[in-house]
């Protein structure tokens, strides 16, 4: 088989076709993965088990048969991807309990970036209109263009993985997530766009309803907005006026829609910034990614934040932008603190030089399912994981 080409502007991927004439294609990876090297045709005639070994072997299989019988050969390679020969499994398990904690993260990203890699070795043909001109295909070409933007008038070829993370962004966004802080229903949803972290934990939504609001409710800034829930959650609940920040655009764009959705476009101003708009606040809240790693791929920017970078650049910019007497309040978990990936000891350090003290702190444990799954990699620190508003003020 033909490799794929790199260039880094117009990734193609090559195969040849079953009347031996080459053929390639754009290549599409939200997560910046190379296309396969070596990628054959597969069809309904594959069985799961011959499909799992030219995935572990890296071969991309371009699918030329019924679409459903795709989507079932793909659970099949997942459940075998999942379940490990029993003398493995009991390897990988010794070997993870032995680990410290934050060997067991990187162990458990590891685990996960291998299987996205099995498990996206299965692609899906596009036309140029985002058509699938397979069997029993979905017409998916409104989650696509939604997430991509307009066709390019180009033949795509994307992981079907991958295509379904679409799709189920799309029914995210088009169904959207109830948030009763924000009022009575229907009229209280946050629709996600794809690529922008979704409100579904809703613990630090909590925190900041139950936090009593400063004397100067004029202004607010709300760094990083995403989804815009944070800013719209202050206009909820009595913030007059609020910049909400935001440097990616898709967050943007999603943001702008939820405001629009929700009516608040007069009461939130939104700032294309890295972080600050220009201008001072008496209240400036932020609730930055949370664990200092890495990303993936652009879709874990909202997990990750490499460095703590932006946590460090909030702290480094509150002085310059807080009213005098004004506070922040900083939306963090201390998951980091049990992965081993940051200490306390730093995040106060870091607090210190910023010029900055802790007026107080509000607790609360997550609700999510994976802190209560015993089964979960990462569960003694998931279990142990506690979300906190921390008040921050200039020193005095």
């Amino acid at each position: 088989m033909t490799p794929a080409s790199a260039s880094d502007a117009a990734p193609t991927i090559a195969w040849t076709t079953s009347k031996g004439v080459a053929a390639s294609a754009s290549w599409h990876s939200e997560a910046g993965v190379s296309a396969p090297r070596r990628v054959e045709l597969a069809n309904d005639t594959l069985s799961a088990d011959s499909a799992y070994r030219l995935a572990c072997a890296g071969t991309g299989m371009l699918w030329r048969g019924d679409f459903q019988n795709a989507r079932q050969l793909l659970q099949a390679l997942a459940r075998r991807a999942d379940n490990k020969p029993a003398k493995a499994a009991a390897r990988a398990a010794e070997k993870a309990a032995a680990a410290s904690p934050l060997d067991r993260f990187n162990l458990h990203r590891q685990a996960q970036s291998q299987r996205a890699r099995t498990l996206g070795t299965l692609l899906i043909a596009l036309e140029p209109d985002y058509s699938i001109a397979l069997r029993r295909a979905p017409d998916w070409r409104v989650a696509i263009t939604e997430a991509w933007g307009a066709p390019t008038g180009e033949p795509t070829v994307v992981s079907l993985r991958e295509l379904l993370g679409v799709v189920g962004a799309h029914e995210w966004r088009k169904t959207g997530v109830e948030i009763p802080l924000l009022g009575e229903a229907p009229g209280n949803r946050i629709h996600p766009h794809y690529g922008v972290f979704s409100p579904i934990r809703g613990e630090y939504l909590d925190l900041v309803a139950q936090q009593p609001l400063p004397g100067d409710t004029s202004l607010a800034f709300d760094i990083g907005t995403g989804t815009g829930v944070l800013a719209a959650l202050l206009v909820r609940r009595g913030i007059k006026r609020v910049v909400a920040t935001e440097n990616a655009p898709r967050a943007q764009a999603c943001a702008k829609d939820n405001l629009q959705r929700l009516g608040l476009t007069k009461q939130v101003e939104l700032h294309s910034a890295d972080l600050f708009a220009p201008g001072r606040a008496p209240l400036i809240v932020c609730n930055p990614p949370w664990l200092p790693a890495r990303p993936a791929s652009p879709l874990e920017h909202a997990i990750y934040d490499e460095g703590s970078q932006m946590l460090r650049g909030f702290l480094a910019g509150l002085t310059d932008h807080l009213t005098p007497g004004g506070e922040a309040w900083l939306l963090l978990s201390d998951l980091a603190e049990h992965l081993g990936l940051r200490s306390r000891e730093e995040l106060l350090g870091w607090i210190a030089a910023a010029g900055l003290r802790v007026l107080g702190r509000s607790d609360v444990r997550p609700h999510h399912a994976k802190a209560q799954d015993a089964s979960d990699a990462l569960y003694a620190a998931r279990s142990a994981e506690v979300t906190s508003l921390w008040r921050l003020a200039a020193a005095e």
